[in-house]
């Protein structure tokens, strides 16, 4: 291969879709640093895992040499994303904006160059815009247009209401495009139709259009939800060590090598050749994924931290020891002088549902003081207090009063 077709497979590995792949050829073969967009809204302040695909994309194009543009949306989160959501959000207040703004950058370049990349807020140019900007803005697009987008469109259908100013969004975020003239812009696959609003309104305003790049939505823990802080499914960037690494040796074997793909830095040919270790050479996947975990610890904390999580994993849960430093958990009963199991897990902190603490007792991945637990309506009397156990890495003493 030579080393333009090793940069472009770099470039496409892992990637959704790429709008349009010639015109992308064409403008890496022109020999210029290009300039690669995010726009990121600060909505919350924290990254997981699922937010850095993303950003990983990101530094690819920095390793090759070009300009990547972080772009703040501090002016576009008053207005807010409609994209996935089923009603209307409300913006966010100035002051959340900024503050969650300093956190996103700093986070983010735990996987960026500083040097290389460009910080910008848009509140910039579109301040600027005034009414009279929005209006002739606005009227670079239909309602039709917008109702094509399926969330618009199954909102409409459904009778949920759909504000004015949402559909401002896309155009806001397009605009963003011209404002810095961009020649690819990276988002989500469900950020499709926003990415390419800004190839429609490069061409109205006699840019060349930025082509797209889109990037799967990374599924989390329970191998089927995209991950996310609401489905519990979520690796944070800042969570300790040792939680890092049982929550990456928890997921399954086949869904490691999606992570390899979307997360790991390490080439896609050394990734082939794990592959075929393990097919064809008897190698271990258990000792793959643990590569993967202490690769993922070491970027957010440090190399020592992960050979510790290392070691602490092969510790506590290779030799079926039970921690020391077990978090100590109090659930109250309102009323009567026991409680369900499953309730009493949700109470505790240790399954995110109800729902989630049955399936685990089926599954027999929880125990009480080292003994499988069956029977998911088991009552806990009230006095009682335990070391409860789900899976290979929760542990709480529970006390129920």
């Amino acid at each position: 291969m030579t080393s333009f077709d090793e940069a472009l497979a770099e470039i496409k590995r892992g990637a959704d879709e790429i709008l349009v792949e010639e015109e992308l050829i064409e403008k890496l073969k022109s020999g210029r640093p290009l300039k690669i967009k995010l726009g990121m809204d600060p909505t919350a302040p924290d990254i997981h895992l699922g937010h850095t695909v993303i950003l990983n994309k990101l530094r690819t194009f920095q390793s090759l040499g070009h300009e990547v543009y972080l772009l703040i949306g501090d002016f576009t989160a008053q207005v807010g994303d409609p994209t996935g959501k089923n009603a209307t959000r409300p913006p966010l207040s100035s002051e959340k904006i900024k503050e969650n703004a300093k956190t996103y950058a700093d986070q983010a370049f735990k996987i960026l160059d500083p040097a290389k990349t460009h910080i910008v807020y848009n509140s910039e140019w579109l301040e600027k815009l005034g009414a009279s900007g929005m209006i002739k803005l606005a009227a670079k697009q239909t309602v039709a247009r917008m109702l094509e987008r399926d969330d618009f469109k199954k909102r409409y259908a459904g009778g949920t209401p759909i504000a004015i100013h949402e559909f401002i969004y896309p155009l806001l975020q397009a605009y963003d495009s011209v404002a810095l003239n961009i020649d690819v812009e990276l988002g989500g696959s469900d950020q499709k139709f926003n990415l390419l609003m800004g190839r429609e309104l490069q061409k109205e305003m006699g840019q060349k259009p930025q082509c797209t790049l889109t990037m799967p939505l990374l599924v989390g823990l329970d191998g089927v939800k995209k991950m996310s802080k609401s489905a519990g499914n979520y690796i944070g960037i800042h969570e300790a060590p040792d939680e890092m690494f049982g929550k990456i040796m928890s997921i399954s074997d086949d869904m490691m090598w999606n992570y390899y793909e979307l997360l790991s830095a390490r080439s896609l040919k050394e990734i082939e050749q794990f592959k075929d270790d393990v097919k064809n050479n008897g190698r271990n996947p258990r000792d793959i994924k643990i590569l993967l975990a202490k690769e993922i610890i070491a970027r957010y904390h440090s190399t020592e931290a992960a050979d510790q999580a290392e070691q602490n994993f092969i510790n506590r849960f290779s030799k079926n020891a039970v921690p020391t430093d077990i978090a100590e958990v109090s659930v109250h009963l309102e009323s009567g002088e026991s409680i369900q199991v499953a309730n009493m897990l949700k109470d505790a902190g240790m399954v995110a549902t109800t729902s989630e603490a049955i399936r685990m007792i089926k599954q027999n991945a929880v125990k009480c003081d080292g003994n499988v637990v069956t029977d998911s309506k088991l009552a806990v009397n009230k006095g009682t207090k335990a070391v409860w156990q789900i899976g290979k890495r929760k542990f709480a003493k529970i006390s129920v009063d």
